[in-house]
């Protein structure tokens, strides 16, 4: 997962555009931590389409709050199902405050994982204005943590 994300991140500097005059550089950034996270049924539990509010705490690189929510399907198949969510992330990282917005989009397929997690274009705001990148998640016991890859605009 980690050879991915590394991958990944020299694929975006090679395909980043020579920055046109007046507009400002970028700068890539990989932030690393945990977050707490506390998910609220939202409906009645045999909804065929399940629902839950999502409230996050990150700690780390990223310190700061997230809200959002999630929609989900489980199938009749054991380790089956499938789930999107939208989260508005509001915090600092690399000393600049903002908020910033995630899309994720998963599936289980009888146990096999795969998690998409980006931020929406366009979507930060303040300090966080031009953010982009993609987030990895990683569940163990007890414990949730984020490996965050993105670009940010430098400070002029």
């Amino acid at each position: 997962m980690i050879r991915q994300a590394v991958l990944m991140t020299i694929a975006l500097a090679q395909t980043t555009p020579a920055i046109e005059p007046g507009k400002r550089a970028m700068s890539q950034h990989v932030a690393t931590g945990t977050f707490d996270v506390s998910l609220t049924p939202v409906g009645t539990p045999d909804a065929a389409v399940g629902s839950m509010m999502i409230a996050k705490t990150f700690h780390g690189d990223l310190e700061g709050t997230s809200a959002g929510q999630m929609l989900a399907i489980r199938t009749p198949t054991s380790g089956s199902a499938g789930y999107v969510a939208m989260e508005r992330v509001t915090g600092t990282i690399a000393g600049r405050r903002g908020s910033f917005a995630l899309q994720h989009s998963g599936t289980m397929n009888r146990g096999a994982a795969s998690l998409s997690v980006g931020v929406v274009p366009d979507s930060g705001t303040d300090g966080l204005l031009g953010i982009s990148g993609t987030m990895e998640i990683e569940v163990s016991p007890g414990k949730h943590a984020y490996r965050f890859s993105y670009v940010l605009p430098t400070e002029r």
